[in-house]
């Protein structure tokens, strides 16, 4: 219990190591907004300013730049239409109902985004109920909404947070669940244990949510590098990650095969060999190499090697259907991880071990 509790309070603390430089963009740019739309813009009450950094910058993964527009178009159309009709037909229950629907559908009607289409709707609602006339305008309000995307856009350029750190952290999720399925499959193949080798195919149908999270991440690392000044020079570091991305992905769908097929073989008269096992777990040593190499900003020398000895293993002979097919798709993760180390498809294809007998299930199924 203690040692569980110990590893849940070390994993909120790499998390807010992670989220830290964010919370600082978030605090320092909304107080900066605040002063400048009061002290530059002479604005009373530039509610939208802080506002505008807080949703630009969040504390989340996205597009950061492609929310600062939609974020900016979306206040003003909430802004105008709000301004526009509450000066036609005042405030009140109906009345906000009407500048909400009418917002809200001329911004469906412009842009889908969910982002655009919220901020028309609740800046429709502020100027229709919080901040009504008083002497600040519409227009003043979008020049609120404009000087906090700009101030949220320089945080994140001159306080960032390491776009390294935060792919590596994500790319640690991905190759930590492949390595976490292949281990299960091949604990399963050694115990002859179909109960565990269920286990490890429910673990693999979860990976899906690993990947859509890094490539989450890797989004925001690309704008951070193209953005902040300070990584201009070292986006050749964030180009490994880049070039892992898709290969990781099909690794994790062809070890979902693998781990259905798994299943499928330990009930068959003719279970997978012993060696089986060992050449998965060498995959996953070599997906957990990768990962540490990647992380250390290294050239993953010593995990392709790894992964090209697993290559160049002799096929075992006497096997039944679905173990043919779980080779097939051990291949496949391997030929999948040899990209995500940076070699070329043929190179990766070209140093596998010649099968005589080929597989009835595609390589990405």
């Amino acid at each position: 219990m203690r040692t569980r509790l110990s590893d849940h309070v070390r994993e909120r603390l790499g998390t807010f190591g992670l989220m830290a430089p964010s919370i600082a963009q978030c605090a320092v740019g909304a107080a900066l907004a605040w002063i400048i739309a009061i002290d530059v813009l002479g604005h009373p009450r530039p509610f939208f300013a802080p506002i505008s950094v807080l949703i630009c910058v969040g504390v989340g993964l996205g597009q950061r730049l492609r929310r600062v527009g939609e974020l900016v178009i979306g206040v003003s159309l909430g802004l105008g239409i709000g301004d526009l009709l509450v000066s036609w037909i005042g405030s009140g229950g109906w009345q906000l109902a009407l500048v909400v629907a009418l917002a809200m559908t001329v911004a469906v009607l412009l842009n889908s985004g969910a982002l655009f289409v919220a901020q028309a709707g609740s800046s429709a609602v502020l100027v229709a109920t919080l901040v009504p006339g008083e002497g600040a305008g519409g227009l003043d309000r979008m020049a609120d909404a404009l000087t906090g995307g700009v101030i949220g856009i320089a945080a994140v350029a001159l306080l960032p947070a390491s776009p390294f750190a935060i792919a590596a952290k994500h790319l640690s999720g991905v190759l930590d669940a492949l390595s976490t399925v292949l281990e299960q499959a091949a604990a399963a193949i050694e115990k002859r244990d179909v109960d565990l080798a269920a286990e490890a195919l429910e673990e693999a149908r979860t990976t899906q949510a690993a990947v859509e999270e890094f490539e989450a991440a890797l989004e925001t690392s690309r704008e951070i590098t193209m953005i902040s000044p300070l990584h201009w020079h070292r986006r050749a570091r964030l180009a490994r990650y880049e070039t892992a991305a898709v290969p990781v992905d099909l690794a994790l769908r062809n070890a979902r095969v693998l781990s259905r097929r798994t299943l499928a073989a330990l009930g068959e008269a003719t279970p997978p060999p012993a060696a089986l096992a060992e050449a998965m777990r060498e995959v996953s040593e070599a997906a957990l190499l990768l990962q540490l190499e990647l992380g250390a900003g290294r050239e993953p020398t010593l995990a392709r090697q790894a992964l090209l000895a697993v290559a160049a293993r002799e096929r075992p002979q006497g096997l039944g259907f679905s173990a043919h097919v779980i080779i097939a798709q051990l291949r496949s993760v391997v030929v999948d991880l040899l990209q995500a180390t940076g070699m070329e498809n043929s190179d990766a294809t070209a140093a596998l071990t010649p099968l005589e007998e080929p597989s009835d299930e595609s390589r990405h199924a």
